[in-house]
């Protein structure tokens, strides 16, 4: 009789077991749908993301604008990667024109970010040294003016594609892979990627963030990987690692390529970076080199490790579908006459050595594109986008210092707060306040005043508070 209660309480147990591990997000009605569009550039298009031109010779990888569109109890949200190095407004407004028009989701529900590819093309109309490098060119204002009609046309395919799914998240941790590329110096300065072995390092000037933020989605059947749709991974690194003149995503395609070659080439994998302004995968106190054509796969590698355990971490994620953003004002650094006058002779002079004067070239930059605003400060989005109370993800517009960042999550009432950079726009650098006094490359490129960041930071902090007691509201 007390083998028989036993069995009796073992199979009560299991089926409690089962009955809590059944994916909520499945009851309540969710559909994911994912895409990918290639947006490979021609060949001989100018290359973005440093200080000289040159223009694409080759294809190491393809580039693609991918899509991932999670529907919610009818509510339904978009979020486009892009594998180039940033997203202008003009873009974000036209592809949402186009989004919501083929496929009725809002545009004010559609994240558009770029993974910041320091090998894929110039696009038009970005900014002066943009224009410079090559950006004014024809190749280059065709490339760009089509690029809204590939990202909705990606939208549209993954909007084709929903179908039931089960949605879960995690948080895993990739420690020593990303470093802060700002140091302390001997001499009390502080040193911008000051080289390998340098003995005149004292230590990192800030600090990183290893986490590693994860949304898997899978059939509600799926007993394996290979019948997984689609990972969406959130890490604050860099993707300045391949260099040369060939056509690249980088180690977030690297990163993609793994992950098919276990889930299968269906799956799709979409890369966000988080705020990694100040930060790459140069570690300086490693003799090894950290760049060229390979770097990437040992990057790969190393936080594709890091996704594969924190899958068996993952939890279902479910509740209402939200999304809001927030117009915040930046002002502009200041800027003499004088200083814009001096930086066109600069460009000028400097124009046969750019690499000689780097510093030079970059305070130019700055002056010339803060000039020409005319003294219009800058109207930026902050965008949230939310899953019930279990994630929530932030849209920030531009190149953001990892201490924005964590001051995001660390306020955020979310169980997983993802930071987006580089989303929907971009203004370049934002640093956090106390680098302006510090000095070196990323606040001395900045075009927005000192503060700026902090602003942002408040004001994502409002929007996820709002949107998570709003889900509040409606779950009960």
């Amino acid at each position: 009789m007390k083998t028989h209660q036993n069995q009796a309480i073992l199979v009560l147990a299991l089926i409690a077991s089962l009955a809590a591990s059944q994916p909520v997000a499945l009851a309540a009605g969710t559909r994911v749908g994912a895409a990918a569009v290639d947006i490979t550039p021609p060949l001989g298009i100018p290359m973005a993301g440093y200080y000289h031109e040159r223009g694409a010779d080759g294809v190491l990888d393809p580039l693609f604008s991918k899509a991932l569109v999670i529907e919610q109890d009818g509510e339904r949200a978009a979020f486009v990667v892009l594998d180039i190095i940033s997203v202008t407004r003009p873009i974000t407004d036209q592809a949402r024109a186009q989004i919501e028009q083929a496929t009725g989701i809002k545009g004010s529900h559609v994240m558009i970010s770029a993974t910041h590819a320091h090998t894929g093309p110039e696009l038009a109309r970005r900014s002066q040294r943009s224009a410079d490098m090559g950006g004014q060119k024809q190749i280059a204002v065709d490339y760009t003016e089509g690029l809204p009609n590939r990202i909705a046309q990606s939208v549209r395919l993954a909007n084709q594609r929903l179908q039931p799914a089960l949605l879960r998240a995690t948080k895993g941790r990739c420690e020593g892979l990303a470093f802060n590329r700002r140091y302390l110096m001997r001499d009390g300065a502080v040193g911008w990627n000051p080289g390998k072995l340098n003995p005149n390092i004292v230590m990192p000037a800030g600090p990183t963030d290893p986490e590693v933020g994860i949304l898997y989605a899978e059939l509600p059947e799926a007993s394996g990987p290979t019948q997984s749709i689609a990972t969406y991974v959130n890490f604050a690194m860099h993707p300045d690692t391949t260099g040369g003149s060939k056509l690249s995503a980088d180690w977030p395609g690297a990163l993609s390529r793994l992950l098919a070659s276990y889930h299968g080439t269906n799956h799709l994998t979409l890369v966000a970076n988080g705020a990694c302004g100040n930060l790459n995968n140069y570690d300086f106190f490693w003799k090894w080199p950290n760049g060229g054509p390979f770097e990437q796969n040992r990057i790969a590698a190393i936080l594709g490790a890091t996704v594969f355990q924190a899958y068996k971490e993952l939890q279902p994620v479910s509740g209402p579908l939200r999304a809001r953003s927030e117009t915040v004002t930046l002002d502009l650094p200041e800027i003499t006459p004088a200083e814009a006058d001096e930086a066109k002779q600069t460009i000028e002079q400097t124009k046969d050595d750019r690499g000689a004067n780097f510093m030079k070239l970059v305070r130019a930059y700055r002056a010339l594109d803060v000039a020409a605003r005319q003294g219009k400060p800058h109207q930026v989005e902050v965008q949230v986008i939310a899953l019930g109370r279990d994630a929530a993800w932030v849209g920030l517009p531009g190149e953001v210092f990892v201490e924005l960042g964590l001051a995001i999550k660390q306020r955020s009432p979310f169980a997983r707060t993802f930071i987006v950079e580089l989303a929907n726009e971009s203004i370049g650098y934002i640093p956090n306040r106390r680098a302006y006094a510090e000095g070196n490359y990323e606040p001395e490129s900045a075009r927005c005043a000192p503060g700026s960041g902090e602003k942002l930071v408040e004001a994502a902090v409002k929007l996820l508070a709002d949107l998570f007691k709003q889900a509040g509201a409606l779950t009960k």
